[in-house]
Order: C-alpha cells, then structure tokens, then sequence
C-alpha cells in the first residue's frame, strides 16, 4: 500500500466514477483501474462495487475512507515538514543550573531568543551542584548557571558574571525585624533559623549560617535542601533565612532586609567554550543585557 494508491482510492470516492478520478489526478483510467485492483488485492476486500453505469462504495470502503484520509494527511504533512530546507535545522542549548529559583531567571533571555534563532531547541536541568560542573567538563551542557563563591575558585572553563546579588534576611512581615533598613548576625540571635543545604549555598552564606547557629538548641533550627523550601518555612512561621535576594517570587509575602557588613554574591555562567556554539553566545548577552536593564 502506497500514497498514490491511497489518493486514486479517495478521488474515485469523491467522484464514484472512474474517469473523473483520472481526470483529477492526471493520469489515464487504467491507471486508476489497476492502483484500485492492485489496493483490493492487498486488503483482501472490495472497496467499490462496479457496473457499466454506475459505482458505488461497498461497506468495507466506507470504513476504510477514514484511514485512507488520515494515512494521506500524515504523508503530506510530513513531506511539508521536510520541504522546508531549514525544517531539519535544529539550535540545541542546554542549560543547567542547581535551583529552581535560576529557571525563572532565563525565561527573558530565552523568549528574546526566538527571532534570533527560530529553531532554538533549549533544555534546562536542574541537577545537585556536585553534577554540574562534571556536566560541563563532560560537555553533557553548554553552560551552568550558579553563585561564583560556592566553587571556591575551581572552576570549570569560563566563568562571567551576570549580575551581582545581595544577602538578605527573610521574615514574615509582622515580624519586627521587617521594620528595620538592615540587620546584623547579632539582630538574629533570638529568631528561630531555617538554614539550606550548605552544598547548594555560596561559601559567604555558610559561613554566616554557620555563626548564626551558635549555642541554638536544635529545635530553634530547621533545615531544608533549597532556598524555595527556605522560603515556604519562613512564609509559615518556623523562622528566618539568610538567602540570595533574587529567584524568590515577589509575590511572596516576605520581608526582605539587607545583611549588614555581607558582599553582594556573584552570579553568573560557566561555559567550556562559545566557538560554533551562537545560541549561546545570544543567551550570554541576552541575560548580561537583562542583568543591566534589571
């Protein structure tokens, strides 16, 4: 069974005459003749009941003309797909980071994308930091997205900045210290704490949740493995958090107060290489460009 046979079939339903359907498909009446025996051959069934004068559809016509018409279309759909000399042309850029919060950090640079590369195919992972940067020496990604302080200075190709993100304390907003224009480790000495996965976190922070936890019996201590579940904690009342002011919704009801006497953290992309490698290079600038306009 082919294509042609099928379209000979169709034509000949729509018209129920033999020599109309040639007509229509520009070939001769016999042709049409012998694509129709030859079909009837391969499902073993009469699809059309002939005379002199007249044809008609036998049952087992009728139900196949709604495959016929469904097997058609997926042929020519896929030959419309493969007309197209840029239809096969795929741009891969896979992204990888080890929090969520960094996905809503990209959509802006991927959706400016779109003109400058049409066939952008992008994939975004979120894996433990310990993978990501094996990932990028693996070249299983192109790039990492993640706070420069958390490797230490061992590094993984190119590191560049993006942008620069300050520390900051989140609390529910009744709590008292929400009022304030900034707080200090000692400010936080009676709060409860919520404290993230030291391997997720930059060196300055576990440094700070290190101090914060002094002489805190473990029931004033609450830890997760994210800042997203740092932020649900606090939201619900078990506490503050000392987090990176950026990938939390706004939306959130939470106080926001700068850390006194804590750098700014650097936030960028790690990458091996940009030669043959453009989708890249636009999301490189298009997140520098965000990171300005920000």
């Amino acid at each position: 069974m082919n294509t042609f046979q099928l379209r000979c079939f169709l034509a000949v339903a729509e018209h129920l005459n033999f020599a109309r359907a040639a007509q229509q498909l520009n070939i001769t009446q016999p042709a049409v003749t012998h694509q129709i025996r030859t079909l009837e051959t391969e499902l073993n069934v009469k699809l059309f009941r002939r005379t002199t004068r007249t044809v008609e559809m036998t049952p087992a016509g009728f139900l196949f003309l709604t495959d016929a018409k469904s097997m058609v279309g997926i042929a020519e759909r896929a030959k419309k797909r493969f007309e197209d000399p840029n239809a096969q042309v795929i741009e891969p850029l896979s992204i990888g980071c080890h929090s969520y919060a960094h996905l809503f950090m990209v959509a802006a640079a991927l959706r400016s994308m779109e003109e400058l590369h049409p066939h952008l195919h992008p994939q975004l992972q979120v894996v433990p930091f310990q993978q990501l940067h094996r990932m990028l020496q693996e070249e299983a990604i192109d790039a990492a997205l993640g706070f420069r302080e958390i490797t230490g200075g061992k590094t993984v190709g190119t590191y560049r900045e993006l942008r620069r993100i300050p520390v900051v304390c989140i609390c529910q907003e009744n709590n008292p210290l929400a009022d304030r224009e900034c707080v200090t480790p000692e400010d936080l000495s009676s709060e409860k704490l919520v404290l993230t996965d030291p391997s997720t976190c930059p060196t300055s922070i576990v440094r700070l949740q290190g101090q914060l936890m002094g002489v805190r019996i473990r029931s004033d201590v609450h830890f997760c493995e994210s800042v997203e579940a740092a932020a649900v904690l606090v939201q619900a009342g078990f506490g503050v958090a000392i987090i990176p002011d950026w990938g939390i919704p706004r939306f959130l009801p939470l106080a926001r107060i700068p850390v006194k006497g804590v750098e700014p953290l650097s936030f960028g992309i790690y990458y091996k290489t940009l030669e043959a490698n453009a989708p890249l290079r636009s999301f490189i600038r298009l997140m520098r460009e965000g990171s300005v306009q920000e």
